[in-house]
């Protein structure tokens, strides 16, 4: 299963975060315990997070019930984005107005300044999720971020990079594939239904 981290102030505020190692604030907290509850009952044997915080904390909290260590993968961590990291969603927008466009349009062919590529990140991923499907059975989890898991989404459904903004992915949503006969099979998408008693806006997709 692909889980993404809970929310930052950041996410909120709708700044581009990249490799900042930005923390979950209050919120992003409780979002992880109830997704912890929720996932409590899986029988979960391996769980695998980006190191950033945001993620490596999403990812303590739902290893606690399962009595399991997180195992560190570097592969997992968050899209470099280069210039734009730190930056607004309406700075970007305008201080890189024609790659900004490009992103939105054609995001396979967009290598960030001074950051990476989509097809990076495919290629360093990809080799971590091989690793995974041959070492365990079970569920493993792995925790990360958003465009990240779009990448991995669209790979394990034979999609190429240009479909990741077809793919919606909120903080702290769930998306889980069965491996079966040699393919992934796509079971469930973006789960956040466990968010509700926090009674507030469904949480967003940036």
């Amino acid at each position: 299963m692909l889980i993404r981290h809970g929310d930052t102030d950041w996410n909120v505020e709708e700044v581009f975060r990249g490799r900042v190692d930005v923390e979950l604030n209050g919120v992003g907290i409780k979002q992880s315990e109830l997704l912890a509850k929720h996932l409590a009952d899986e029988r979960i044997v391996a769980i695998y997070s980006s190191p950033l915080k945001r993620a490596s904390k999403t990812a303590e909290i739902i290893a606690a019930p399962h009595c399991i260590d997180v195992i560190t993968a570097p592969e997992l961590i968050d899209f470099d984005y280069g210039e734009w990291q730190g930056l607004s969603h309406d700075k970007v927008k305008e201080k890189f107005k024609a790659l900004y466009a490009e992103w939105l349009k054609n995001p396979q062919l967009v290598k960030m300044p001074k950051g990476e590529s989509l097809d990076d990140v495919r290629e360093r991923v990809f080799s971590l999720v091989e690793k995974v499907v041959a070492q365990y059975e079970g569920a493993v989890a792995l925790v990360s971020h958003r465009v990240i898991h779009k990448v991995i989404i669209c790979a394990l459904l034979g999609l190429d990079n240009s479909n990741i903004w077809n793919i919606r992915l909120d903080t702290c949503g769930i998306t889980t594939f069965i491996y079966e006969k040699g393919g992934f099979i796509l079971s469930g998408h973006n789960d956040t239904s466990f968010l509700k008693p926090l009674g507030k806006a469904e949480p967003g997709d940036f």
